[in-house]
């Protein structure tokens, strides 16, 4: 199945999807660089995942994200997050460098609003399967947190109205299978995420690119099962 670069999305938000998944080139902060690029391939796809890269070059802004380029899983609107049963993904990605100032990471809004655009959330779930450089997610620390059978350094912060939980693992996982609705039962139980009220926006793993480069982060596998 792999059509090497049967599709090439170089444009701020070049646009695929197929087979219930989506690429975006989403470039929404390259205005915070002084230069740059990126572009982003379609590898190849079916209903059992998706297969892409990105490559990048970013000077400037040092502490500015300046792409969230992302593989989404497509589902229907409307799902409050108790009626879901399971969030199961797995991915596989690696980098060609780590001389770079960026995180490999998942990331999911909910909102009261069924219909809430989905470039925010009442809530973002993120989930840093790697960090590379000195970046650091919103907020601050509040310790370790054992969820879904692995430790992570649990941050919380507000990103303007939105509320966001960001899992970071302590060394890169260029490998992981995961529950996400074990972190949702988590933020439920210990941290006051009102789960009955809220619905599942986007469902997303890519990359927040900051500064450096040329950087190629090849994502060999991405799934997602929501039901």
């Amino acid at each position: 199945l792999d059509k090497r670069q049967q599709v090439t999305l170089c444009e701020q938000y070049g646009y695929w999807s197929g087979n219930g998944y989506e690429i975006n080139n989403n470039l929404w902060g390259r205005d915070s660089a002084t230069s740059g690029w990126q572009c982003s391939y379609l590898d190849g796809s079916s209903d059992s995942g998706i297969q892409w890269h990105t490559t990048w070059e970013w000077q400037g802004g040092q502490h500015d994200v300046k792409s969230y380029v992302y593989s989404g899983k497509q589902f229907p609107r409307g799902q409050r997050i108790t009626s879901i049963n399971s969030m199961q993904t797995s991915v596989s990605w690696y980098y060609d460098t780590t001389n770079v100032r960026a995180n490999v990471a998942y990331d999911i809004f909910t909102a009261a609003d069924p219909n809430h655009v989905n470039s925010s959330g009442d809530y973002e779930l993120m989930i840093w399967l790697a960090k590379y450089g000195d970046v650091q997610p919103i907020g601050s620390p509040v310790g370790t947190v054992h969820v879904n059978g692995r430790n992570w350094e649990l941050w919380i912060g507000m990103n303007g109205n939105m509320k966001v939980f960001s899992f970071i693992a302590p060394s890169p996982l260029n490998s992981w299978s995961g529950e996400v609705k074990e972190f949702f039962n988590y933020l439920q139980y210990n941290q006051g995420y009102p789960a009955g009220d809220q619905h599942l926006i986007v469902f997303q793993m890519g990359t927040e690119a900051f500064t450096g480069g040329p950087a190629t982060m090849t994502v060999s596998h991405f799934s997602a099962n929501i039901y």
